[in-house]
């Protein structure tokens, strides 16, 4: 078992930065990977980012070369940078265990807006 904790999101105008954390605990020598995904209203949950426990990394092509994600014990972190209204989104940890299994965090909402 796997607890995801998240801290960061909030509100944060056009142009503007935000740093998303997530913490795991737990049986977190049997994660394979982490990542963020969000779920803006009315649309479905999307990947944002990926990174394995070796640091190899996948981004949404709607967030390359804004958004970076990282990893650190048993942290991930999400730095973004340029935000746009179209980030506004409730963000999700998750995290996938090497037996195939996912866990995920309660989302916190980032809200991009003048």
């Amino acid at each position: 078992q796997v607890t995801l904790v998240e801290s960061g999101g909030g509100l944060v105008q056009p142009g503007g930065s935000l740093r998303l954390s997530c913490a795991a605990s737990g049986s977190i020598f049997s994660i394979n990977d982490m990542g963020w995904y969000r779920q803006a209203p009315g649309k479905q949950r999307e990947l944002v980012a990926r990174i394995t426990i070796g640091g190899s990394t996948n981004y949404a092509d709607s967030v390359k070369g804004r958004f970076t994600i990282a990893n650190a014990k048993n942290t991930v972190a999400l730095q973004m940078n340029s935000l746009k209204p179209e980030d506004t989104a409730v963000y999700y940890c998750n995290a996938r265990l090497l037996n195939g299994m996912t866990h995920w965090g309660k989302g916190p909402l980032v809200t991009v807006s003048s």
